[in-house]
């Protein structure tokens, strides 16, 4: 079968040995210790339980895992040598892997940023891009041999704008200035790490949180407020990646707005590196219009009003919209306007689990969602969209950033306390569906 299943996770929320074989903090321990009041620090447990971890992923029949990689596990403090002892468990991870038939996917950032960089400045600083790069090296060097797909920056925008500017992500700073430094940076270090990856031959892969961007009426203010919220969250990665520019009316709101892109002569020629594939993190559509609920156009700074409306439809235990079909319409978007094969690297949904006595949760919202996301994928296709993977998002249960472990989007339930692995009912409905392309 020409198609990659796989189910996905991040270093930070699964590993847990926070303190152990030399590792330091990142951004997300600090966050989590003193804003979410829960840590990371034990988590899963997956680093002491990594083997049997991986013969749970067997038995899902998937042909991937996704994980990423603890920075400061591999490189402390973010700068200096490797710490053998961090690649050490990356290395065996891999071997697992190969060892159970799955093909692994390297994440080399999946937001757990070493405190010390964030101290000297963070993503708004230009230095951590060619820090990251540094990490990077350490990390391909070790594991190239038996990696082929490996991905930069998992999610950027969430890294600059939740974590810069709306301050409800690590690092938990509210300064727009700073998320658009860290915009740029991000980007430069993708294409960094990208150059190193491609003289090696790797197929390389950025994943990008991208929803759609609906007017909410056919009212110009509408179509203009929706292609400002497109360029605002989507273009703006899109386009230097492809383009190897920023998108004009992007860079003209923003001067508008007393601001700009910290660019400097030969980064646009990094950042738009040739990629191999385009990763596509998917989890709802969105309407937007311009003007606010009091029937205002410009808000209180003198800008256009882009208000967020959430479609009338049924929604996750986080609030999200379930918008399949706008998941494929983003597909063919992606397909039509940038050309790039895509993988759909995190999809998935939380809702409220009950497990029974066996720890067992007949979870058949989870299966609806996933079902009709899905689908979506194969209409996609269909319609002429290259989509070579799908990866479910997550593996099982784990600390999920800013909610603690109040919310569950794992296909394997994991008693916290015991750290008892149990598929949900979803797990074993992934299992059989892995059967033919979508």
């Amino acid at each position: 079968m020409d198609f990659t299943w796989g189910v996905a996770t991040s270093a930070y929320q699964i590993e847990g040995a926070a303190s152990e074989d030399g590792r330091t903090a990142s951004i997300w321990d600090t966050f989590a210790r003193d804003v979410v009041g829960e840590t990371g620090d034990v988590a899963c447990d997956h680093y002491h339980r990594m083997p049997s971890d991986v013969q749970m992923i067997k038995s899902l029949g998937v042909n991937a895992y996704r994980f990423s990689v603890s920075w400061t596990r591999v490189q402390p403090g973010g700068r200096g040598p490797a710490n053998a002892r961090g690649l050490d468990f990356y290395d065996r991870l891999v071997d697992e892997l190969l060892a159970a038939g799955i093909d692994p996917w390297v994440t080399l950032y999946h937001w757990d940023l070493p405190q010390e960089l964030e101290d000297a400045g963070g993503w708004p600083n230009r230095d951590t891009a060619y820090r990251f790069a540094d990490f990077s090296s350490l990390v391909v060097d070790r594991l190239a041999d038996r990696v082929q797909n490996f991905s930069t920056i998992n999610e950027p925008w969430c890294v600059a704008y939740l974590g810069y500017e709306h301050g409800v992500f690590a690092p938990g700073r509210r300064d727009f200035g700073a998320a658009l430094a860290s915009t740029h940076h991000l980007l430069l270090a993708h294409g960094l790490a990208a150059s190193q990856l491609r003289i090696l031959g790797k197929t390389v892969s950025i994943p990008l949180n991208i929803g759609t961007a609906t007017p909410a009426s056919d009212d110009p203010l509408d179509i203009a407020a929706a292609w400002r919220a497109d360029g605002n969250v989507a273009r703006i990665f899109l386009d230097p990646l492809r383009h190897g520019r920023y998108p004009s009316d992007v860079v003209a709101d923003l001067a508008a707005r007393g601001h700009s892109l910290p660019v400097q002569p030969g980064d646009m020629e990094i950042i738009s590196t040739p990629i191999d594939l385009l990763g596509v993190n998917f989890y709802f559509g969105q309407d937007f219009a311009g003007r606010d609920p009091d029937g205002n156009t410009v808000d209180a700074a003198g800008q256009p009003v882009v208000r967020e409306i959430k479609p009338d439809v049924p929604q996750t235990d986080l609030g999200w919209p379930i918008t399949p079909d706008r998941f494929t319409t983003l597909l063919l978007r992606l397909h039509r306007d940038y050309g790039w094969p895509l993988v759909v690297t995190e999809n998935g949904a939380v809702f409220p689990d009950h497990p029974d006595a066996d720890d067992f949760v007949e979870d058949t919202e989870r299966i609806a969602y996933l079902s009709a996301h899905i689908d979506a994928v194969g209409a996609a296709r269909a319609q002429g969209a290259d989509v070579r993977g799908y990866f479910a998002w997550s593996l099982m249960d784990n600390f999920e950033w800013a909610e603690g472990y109040a919310k569950r989007f794992g296909l394997v339930r994991v008693d916290y306390q015991t750290q008892r692995r149990t598929p949900k009912r979803s797990a074993l409905w992934f299992r059989d569906r892995l059967t033919s392309a979508p």
